[in-house]
């Protein structure tokens, strides 16, 4: 396993649509797979998609940790082949969210409360889940990666948006309806 280097926002591989996998199984997707798990727990995230790792390919890992776990519990590292996420209801709200490949910064972004997602896992077994919360937030931010989207690219109001220490030093609410 190799720690591979992530692509900055500005990088042309995060704009493009990522490809379909073919083949989970083949050597080059499960090199993939164990170099992102390498990489996504030394940059200390909760989310890696492929094209975060010039890898221009329909997959992303993500996990739950306790300490960010609503309702349903923390989730394992799960690798998401092909996937799909659709909204259940039409419920948004405002969250903050930051990206590795947009090192120390944050900001609100609206996304679906609940989602429904599918695709393939690890071992090419079909996957159908409903997720919630800071789960649900963390998929879509992932397979909007898929689709060369950024997570600035979804904010509605600039004044949420900042570098992680000015924030930290000086806490900005979040206003209670979704700009």
């Amino acid at each position: 396993m190799a720690i591979l280097k992530i692509a900055r926002m500005g990088h042309p591989v995060l704009l493009d649509r990522a490809a379909e996998i073919e083949d989970v199984g083949a050597p080059e997707v499960r090199r993939l797979l164990a170099d992102m798990v390498a990489t996504l727990k030394d940059a200390g995230g909760v989310g890696l998609a492929a094209p975060q790792v010039f890898a221009g390919v329909r997959l992303f890992i993500f996990y739950v940790p306790e300490a960010r776990a609503e309702g349903g519990g923390a989730m394992p590292l799960t690798a998401v082949f092909n996937p799909v996420v659709t909204p259940l209801d039409e419920a948004i709200e405002l969250g903050w969210e930051g990206c590795l490949s947009i090192p120390g910064l944050r900001a609100a972004v609206p996304r679906y409360r609940q989602v429904r997602l599918r695709g393939l896992g690890v071992e090419g077994e079909a996957m159908d889940v409903v997720l919630e919360g800071f789960a649900a937030r963390v998929v879509q931010h992932e397979a909007d990666h898929l689709d060369g989207v950024m997570y600035p690219m979804r904010m509605r109001d600039f004044r949420y948006f900042g570098f992680n220490e000015e924030m930290d030093r000086n806490p900005v609410p979040l206003p209670e309806e979704v700009l």
